[in-house]
Protein backbone atom coordinates (compact mmCIF):
# COMPACT_ATOMS: atom_id res chain seq x y z
CA UNK A 1 0.00 0.00 0.00
CA UNK A 2 1.39 3.28 -0.94
CA UNK A 3 0.12 6.07 0.94
CA UNK A 4 0.01 9.96 -0.64
CA UNK A 5 0.49 12.83 1.96
CA UNK A 6 -1.16 15.68 2.11
CA UNK A 7 2.41 17.57 1.25
CA UNK A 8 2.45 15.53 -2.33
CA UNK A 9 -1.31 16.09 -3.40
CA UNK A 10 -0.87 19.86 -2.30
CA UNK A 11 2.09 20.21 -4.64
CA UNK A 12 0.19 18.17 -7.25
CA UNK A 13 -3.05 19.90 -7.08
CA UNK A 14 -2.82 23.55 -4.54
CA UNK A 15 -6.16 25.22 -3.62
CA UNK A 16 -6.53 28.15 -6.13
CA UNK A 17 -7.34 30.26 -3.40
CA UNK A 18 -3.02 30.03 -3.01
CA UNK A 19 -2.57 32.73 -5.92
CA UNK A 20 -0.71 35.82 -4.99
CA UNK A 21 -0.59 34.45 -1.12
CA UNK A 22 2.75 34.96 0.69
CA UNK A 23 3.77 31.53 2.55
CA UNK A 24 5.07 30.57 5.65
CA UNK A 25 5.96 27.34 6.77
CA UNK A 26 5.95 25.31 9.77
CA UNK A 27 8.00 22.18 9.09
CA UNK A 28 11.49 20.00 10.37
CA UNK A 29 13.22 17.61 8.52
CA UNK A 30 10.54 14.54 8.51
CA UNK A 31 8.75 17.20 5.89
CA UNK A 32 9.60 15.14 2.65
CA UNK A 33 8.02 13.71 0.07
CA UNK A 34 8.56 9.95 -0.92
CA UNK A 35 11.61 10.64 -2.74
CA UNK A 36 12.84 12.47 0.05
CA UNK A 37 12.64 16.36 -1.39
CA UNK A 38 11.97 19.02 1.49
CA UNK A 39 8.83 20.54 1.83
CA UNK A 40 10.52 23.78 1.67
CA UNK A 41 12.44 22.96 -1.56
CA UNK A 42 9.15 21.46 -3.21
CA UNK A 43 6.58 24.32 -2.32
CA UNK A 44 9.70 26.98 -3.25
CA UNK A 45 10.08 25.58 -7.08
CA UNK A 46 5.95 25.10 -6.91
CA UNK A 47 5.17 29.09 -6.17
CA UNK A 48 8.56 30.58 -6.80
CA UNK A 49 9.84 33.46 -4.95
CA UNK A 50 6.26 33.24 -2.68
CA UNK A 51 7.91 31.14 0.13
CA UNK A 52 8.95 33.86 2.30
CA UNK A 53 9.11 32.47 6.16
CA UNK A 54 9.82 29.27 7.88
CA UNK A 55 9.52 28.35 11.40
CA UNK A 56 10.60 25.06 12.88
CA UNK A 57 8.98 23.15 16.59
CA UNK A 58 10.51 22.05 19.27
CA UNK A 59 14.26 20.18 18.64
CA UNK A 60 15.08 22.63 15.92
CA UNK A 61 14.81 23.25 12.25
CA UNK A 62 17.55 20.42 11.80
CA UNK A 63 16.00 18.76 14.22
CA UNK A 64 19.66 19.02 15.98
CA UNK A 65 18.46 19.48 19.37
CA UNK A 66 18.89 16.05 21.75
CA UNK A 67 16.96 16.75 24.88
CA UNK A 68 13.97 18.97 26.13
CA UNK A 69 14.26 23.04 26.99
CA UNK A 70 17.51 23.04 24.89
CA UNK A 71 16.11 25.86 22.58
CA UNK A 72 16.66 27.32 18.81
CA UNK A 73 17.90 30.22 17.71
CA UNK A 74 16.05 31.83 14.91
CA UNK A 75 18.33 31.98 11.49
CA UNK A 76 18.18 32.23 8.14
CA UNK A 77 17.80 29.49 6.06
CA UNK A 78 20.86 28.17 4.15
CA UNK A 79 19.24 27.20 0.76
CA UNK A 80 16.93 30.31 0.15
CA UNK A 81 17.86 32.56 2.68
CA UNK A 82 14.95 33.39 4.03
CA UNK A 83 13.97 33.85 8.06
CA UNK A 84 13.66 30.75 9.76
CA UNK A 85 12.18 31.38 13.12
CA UNK A 86 12.25 29.20 15.88
CA UNK A 87 8.81 28.38 17.46
CA UNK A 88 11.23 26.42 21.05
CA UNK A 89 13.43 29.67 21.50
CA UNK A 90 12.86 32.63 23.21
CA UNK A 91 9.47 32.02 22.24
CA UNK A 92 6.82 29.23 21.87
CA UNK A 93 4.28 31.30 20.15
CA UNK A 94 4.41 33.38 16.59
CA UNK A 95 4.17 36.71 17.32
CA UNK A 96 2.70 39.73 14.86
CA UNK A 97 6.19 40.31 13.68
CA UNK A 98 6.90 37.13 12.47
CA UNK A 99 3.01 36.49 10.92
CA UNK A 100 3.93 39.96 9.06
CA UNK A 101 5.88 38.22 6.51
CA UNK A 102 2.93 35.70 5.23
CA UNK A 103 -0.60 35.38 4.64
CA UNK A 104 -1.20 31.57 5.24
CA UNK A 105 0.82 29.20 7.32
CA UNK A 106 1.02 25.79 5.97
CA UNK A 107 1.87 23.09 8.48
CA UNK A 108 3.68 20.34 7.67
CA UNK A 109 4.91 18.19 10.52
CA UNK A 110 5.07 14.21 11.32
CA UNK A 111 3.12 14.00 15.03
CA UNK A 112 3.91 10.84 17.03
CA UNK A 113 0.16 10.20 18.15
CA UNK A 114 0.89 11.10 21.76
CA UNK A 115 -0.50 13.91 23.92
CA UNK A 116 2.51 15.10 25.55
CA UNK A 117 4.82 15.19 21.79
CA UNK A 118 5.00 18.90 21.78
CA UNK A 119 4.78 19.17 17.83
CA UNK A 120 0.36 19.60 18.44
CA UNK A 121 0.68 22.57 20.64
CA UNK A 122 3.24 24.26 18.62
CA UNK A 123 0.51 23.81 15.83
CA UNK A 124 -2.29 25.37 18.33
CA UNK A 125 -0.57 28.41 19.05
CA UNK A 126 -0.20 28.70 15.32
CA UNK A 127 -3.69 28.61 15.00
CA UNK A 128 -4.46 30.87 18.35
CA UNK A 129 -1.80 33.68 16.37
CA UNK A 130 -3.40 32.90 13.10
CA UNK A 131 -6.82 33.92 14.43
CA UNK A 132 -5.90 36.84 16.00
CA UNK A 133 -3.88 38.10 13.23
CA UNK A 134 -6.38 37.06 10.64
CA UNK A 135 -4.38 34.18 8.83
CA UNK A 136 -4.89 30.82 6.95
CA UNK A 137 -3.68 28.13 8.17
CA UNK A 138 -3.68 24.79 5.99
CA UNK A 139 -2.47 21.37 7.20
CA UNK A 140 -0.70 19.40 5.12
CA UNK A 141 -1.97 15.64 6.72
CA UNK A 142 0.44 13.03 7.30
CA UNK A 143 -0.12 9.49 9.00
CA UNK A 144 -0.54 8.94 12.56
CA UNK A 145 2.29 6.10 13.07
CA UNK A 146 0.60 4.52 15.71
CA UNK A 147 -2.65 3.83 13.85
CA UNK A 148 -6.00 5.92 13.88
CA UNK A 149 -7.78 3.01 14.90
CA UNK A 150 -6.58 2.69 18.79
CA UNK A 151 -7.15 5.01 21.70
CA UNK A 152 -5.75 4.27 24.92
CA UNK A 153 -5.23 6.19 28.58
CA UNK A 154 -6.70 8.73 30.56
CA UNK A 155 -7.79 12.15 29.46
CA UNK A 156 -5.67 15.27 30.88
CA UNK A 157 -6.97 16.83 33.67
CA UNK A 158 -6.89 21.15 33.55
CA UNK A 159 -4.70 20.83 36.67
CA UNK A 160 -1.84 19.13 35.06
CA UNK A 161 -2.48 21.51 31.81
CA UNK A 162 1.36 22.68 30.36
CA UNK A 163 3.17 22.60 27.00
CA UNK A 164 3.14 19.02 26.71
CA UNK A 165 -0.62 18.93 27.07
CA UNK A 166 -2.95 21.80 26.71
CA UNK A 167 -6.43 19.86 25.80
CA UNK A 168 -8.22 17.11 27.92
CA UNK A 169 -7.10 14.74 25.23
CA UNK A 170 -6.36 11.26 26.21
CA UNK A 171 -2.22 9.83 25.95
CA UNK A 172 -2.73 7.99 22.86
CA UNK A 173 -5.13 10.07 21.10
CA UNK A 174 -5.79 7.97 17.36
CA UNK A 175 -5.53 11.30 15.42
CA UNK A 176 -3.83 12.33 12.42
CA UNK A 177 -2.44 15.74 12.64
CA UNK A 178 -4.86 17.30 10.03
CA UNK A 179 -7.48 15.68 12.41
CA UNK A 180 -6.47 16.68 15.52
CA UNK A 181 -6.45 20.81 14.39
CA UNK A 182 -9.39 20.74 13.40
CA UNK A 183 -10.64 19.03 16.83
CA UNK A 184 -8.50 21.74 18.76
CA UNK A 185 -9.66 24.79 15.83
CA UNK A 186 -13.49 23.68 16.22
CA UNK A 187 -13.74 21.56 20.05
CA UNK A 188 -11.97 23.84 21.40
CA UNK A 189 -13.03 26.88 19.75
CA UNK A 190 -9.83 28.72 18.85
CA UNK A 191 -12.12 29.60 15.38
CA UNK A 192 -9.25 30.20 13.05
CA UNK A 193 -9.40 29.98 8.94
CA UNK A 194 -8.10 26.37 8.60
CA UNK A 195 -8.14 24.01 5.74
CA UNK A 196 -6.43 20.29 5.82
CA UNK A 197 -5.11 18.74 2.63
CA UNK A 198 -5.78 14.88 3.56
CA UNK A 199 -3.79 12.10 2.75
CA UNK A 200 -5.19 9.56 0.16
CA UNK A 201 -5.10 5.71 0.49
CA UNK A 202 -4.34 6.03 4.43
CA UNK A 203 -6.99 4.11 6.52
CA UNK A 204 -7.52 3.75 10.77
CA UNK A 205 -5.90 0.61 10.88
CA UNK A 206 -2.29 1.56 8.75
CA UNK A 207 0.65 1.74 10.89
CA UNK A 208 3.77 3.67 9.30
CA UNK A 209 5.21 0.54 8.42
CA UNK A 210 1.55 -0.34 5.69
CA UNK A 211 2.22 3.45 4.35
CA UNK A 212 4.76 2.62 2.14
CA UNK A 213 6.63 6.31 3.33
CA UNK A 214 10.36 6.81 4.69
CA UNK A 215 10.32 7.45 8.28
CA UNK A 216 12.25 10.53 9.15
CA UNK A 217 12.60 11.03 12.81
CA UNK A 218 10.59 13.59 13.48
CA UNK A 219 12.95 14.46 16.40
CA UNK A 220 16.26 13.10 17.75
CA UNK A 221 14.99 10.24 20.09
CA UNK A 222 12.24 8.96 17.45
CA UNK A 223 14.85 7.36 15.30
CA UNK A 224 12.04 4.52 14.33
CA UNK A 225 8.46 3.66 13.88
CA UNK A 226 9.03 1.41 16.77
CA UNK A 227 10.13 3.60 18.85
CA UNK A 228 7.08 5.93 18.04
CA UNK A 229 5.22 2.92 19.07
CA UNK A 230 6.58 2.45 22.88
CA UNK A 231 6.67 6.52 23.44
CA UNK A 232 2.85 6.54 24.52
CA UNK A 233 4.25 4.43 27.44
CA UNK A 234 7.74 5.13 27.72
CA UNK A 235 8.03 8.79 27.92
CA UNK A 236 7.01 8.28 31.30
CA UNK A 237 10.25 7.53 32.65
CA UNK A 238 11.03 11.28 31.55
CA UNK A 239 9.20 11.95 34.88
CA UNK A 240 11.57 9.68 37.42
CA UNK A 241 15.11 8.52 37.86
CA UNK A 242 15.50 5.72 35.39
CA UNK A 243 16.51 6.05 32.48
CA UNK A 244 14.27 6.01 29.06
CA UNK A 245 17.47 5.34 26.89
CA UNK A 246 18.28 8.86 25.94
CA UNK A 247 21.98 8.61 24.80
CA UNK A 248 21.58 4.92 23.46
CA UNK A 249 21.02 3.74 19.76
CA UNK A 250 17.22 2.84 21.16
CA UNK A 251 15.84 5.24 23.14
CA UNK A 252 12.46 4.57 24.70
CA UNK A 253 12.47 0.94 23.24
CA UNK A 254 15.51 0.24 25.69
CA UNK A 255 15.01 1.91 29.98
CA UNK A 256 16.70 1.01 33.21
CA UNK A 257 18.72 1.65 36.05
CA UNK A 258 21.86 0.85 37.83
CA UNK A 259 19.69 -0.55 40.38
CA UNK A 260 16.96 -2.27 38.50
CA UNK A 261 16.89 -5.92 39.17
CA UNK A 262 15.02 -8.06 35.99
CA UNK A 263 14.45 -10.63 37.48
CA UNK A 264 12.31 -9.52 40.25
CA UNK A 265 10.24 -7.47 38.03
CA UNK A 266 9.85 -10.29 35.38
CA UNK A 267 8.41 -11.93 38.40
CA UNK A 268 6.40 -9.22 39.68
CA UNK A 269 5.19 -9.36 36.04
CA UNK A 270 3.97 -12.73 35.95
CA UNK A 271 2.65 -14.92 33.35
CA UNK A 272 1.63 -13.10 30.14
CA UNK A 273 2.54 -9.95 31.73
CA UNK A 274 2.50 -7.61 28.49
CA UNK A 275 0.06 -8.35 25.67
CA UNK A 276 1.63 -7.64 21.76
CA UNK A 277 5.19 -7.29 23.41
CA UNK A 278 7.86 -9.28 24.81
CA UNK A 279 10.90 -7.91 27.08
CA UNK A 280 14.50 -8.61 27.24
CA UNK A 281 16.93 -7.80 29.33
CA UNK A 282 19.46 -5.96 28.54
CA UNK A 283 22.61 -3.91 30.03
CA UNK A 284 23.46 -0.02 28.54
CA UNK A 285 25.72 2.19 29.26
CA UNK A 286 24.19 5.94 28.33
CA UNK A 287 26.77 8.53 26.21
CA UNK A 288 24.56 11.17 27.75
CA UNK A 289 21.20 12.24 29.67
CA UNK A 290 20.67 9.76 32.93
CA UNK A 291 23.31 7.72 34.14
CA UNK A 292 25.92 8.86 31.53
CA UNK A 293 28.95 6.57 31.54
CA UNK A 294 27.05 4.40 33.82
CA UNK A 295 26.29 0.73 33.83
CA UNK A 296 22.21 0.50 33.42
CA UNK A 297 20.18 -2.71 33.89
CA UNK A 298 17.06 -3.13 32.36
CA UNK A 299 14.84 -4.15 29.03
CA UNK A 300 14.35 -3.31 25.72
CA UNK A 301 10.40 -3.56 24.64
CA UNK A 302 10.31 -6.11 21.48
CA UNK A 303 6.59 -5.06 20.20
CA UNK A 304 5.24 -8.60 18.93
CA UNK A 305 2.00 -7.89 18.14
CA UNK A 306 0.98 -3.50 17.55
CA UNK A 307 -2.82 -4.56 17.24
CA UNK A 308 -1.98 -6.06 20.99
CA UNK A 309 0.40 -3.65 22.29
CA UNK A 310 -0.46 -0.72 24.67
CA UNK A 311 1.89 1.31 25.37
CA UNK A 312 0.30 3.28 27.79
CA UNK A 313 -1.10 0.20 30.09
CA UNK A 314 2.22 -1.18 29.69
CA UNK A 315 4.43 1.00 30.95
CA UNK A 316 2.55 1.75 33.51
CA UNK A 317 2.92 -1.48 34.75
CA UNK A 318 6.54 -1.39 34.96
CA UNK A 319 6.28 1.42 36.71
CA UNK A 320 4.72 0.48 39.47
CA UNK A 321 7.01 -2.37 39.42
CA UNK A 322 9.97 -0.45 39.59
CA UNK A 323 8.60 1.01 42.42
CA UNK A 324 7.51 -1.93 44.58
CA UNK A 325 10.76 -3.21 44.43
CA UNK A 326 12.83 -0.34 43.88
CA UNK A 327 11.25 1.90 46.89
CA UNK A 328 14.33 2.93 48.25
CA UNK A 329 16.67 3.73 44.85
CA UNK A 330 13.27 5.31 42.84
CA UNK A 331 12.61 8.55 42.52
CA UNK A 332 10.25 10.97 40.95
CA UNK A 333 12.16 13.96 38.80
CA UNK A 334 12.32 16.76 40.48
CA UNK A 335 11.29 20.04 38.17
CA UNK A 336 11.86 21.76 35.83
CA UNK A 337 10.53 20.37 32.90
CA UNK A 338 9.24 21.79 29.84
CA UNK A 339 9.37 25.41 31.58
CA UNK A 340 7.09 24.60 34.53
CA UNK A 341 9.41 24.66 37.35
CA UNK A 342 7.00 23.77 40.49
CA UNK A 343 4.76 20.91 39.92
CA UNK A 344 6.01 17.41 39.39
CA UNK A 345 7.31 16.25 35.71
CA UNK A 346 5.50 13.11 36.26
CA UNK A 347 2.21 14.63 36.99
CA UNK A 348 2.42 17.10 33.70
CA UNK A 349 3.38 13.93 31.45
CA UNK A 350 0.46 11.40 32.82
CA UNK A 351 -1.75 14.21 33.18
CA UNK A 352 -3.56 13.28 36.12
CA UNK A 353 -1.84 13.75 39.39
CA UNK A 354 -4.58 11.00 40.79
CA UNK A 355 -2.95 8.51 38.91
CA UNK A 356 0.00 8.64 40.07
CA UNK A 357 -0.59 8.83 43.49
CA UNK A 358 -2.40 5.65 42.87
CA UNK A 359 0.71 4.22 40.99
CA UNK A 360 2.36 5.15 44.58
CA UNK A 361 0.11 3.04 46.45
CA UNK A 362 0.10 0.26 44.47
CA UNK A 363 -3.22 0.20 43.41
CA UNK A 364 -4.28 -2.61 40.88
CA UNK A 365 -3.71 -1.40 37.56
CA UNK A 366 -6.88 -2.80 36.34
CA UNK A 367 -8.96 -0.32 38.80
CA UNK A 368 -6.68 2.70 37.64
CA UNK A 369 -7.41 1.66 33.90
CA UNK A 370 -11.10 1.60 34.47
CA UNK A 371 -11.22 5.00 35.99
CA UNK A 372 -10.64 6.60 33.49
CA UNK A 373 -12.91 4.76 30.48
CA UNK A 374 -15.51 7.06 30.85
CA UNK A 375 -13.24 10.05 29.96
CA UNK A 376 -12.10 7.98 27.12
CA UNK A 377 -15.17 7.49 25.31
CA UNK A 378 -16.28 10.82 25.51
CA UNK A 379 -13.34 11.65 23.99
CA UNK A 380 -13.70 9.14 21.06
CA UNK A 381 -16.98 9.88 20.81
CA UNK A 382 -16.32 13.62 20.09
CA UNK A 383 -12.79 12.66 17.98
CA UNK A 384 -15.43 10.83 15.44
CA UNK A 385 -16.59 14.21 14.39
CA UNK A 386 -13.01 15.39 13.21
CA UNK A 387 -11.98 12.04 11.21
CA UNK A 388 -11.15 12.08 7.82
CA UNK A 389 -10.67 8.62 6.96
CA UNK A 390 -12.67 5.17 7.56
Amino acid sequence: MHVQTGLERFIESPPKWMSGKRIGLLCNPASVDRNFCHARELINRKFQTRLKALFSPQHGFFAEKQDNMIESEDMSDPILKIPAFSLYGKTRVPDKKMFDYIDVLIIDLQDVGTRVYTFIYTMSYCLEAAKELGKKVLVLDRPNPISGSITEGNCLTPECSSFVGRYPIPMRHGLTIGEIALLFNNEYRIGCDLEVIPMNGWNRKMFFNHTGLPWIPPSPNIPSPVSAMVYTGQVLWEGTNVSEGRGTTRPFEIFGAPFINTKLLLSHLGKNRLPGATLRPVVFEPTSNKFKGTICIGFQIHVTDPYEFKPYITTLKLLQAVIFHHKDQFRWKLPPYEYEFERHPIDLIIGNKKIRQRIEHLDKMDDIEKSWIDDLNGFIEISRKFHLYD
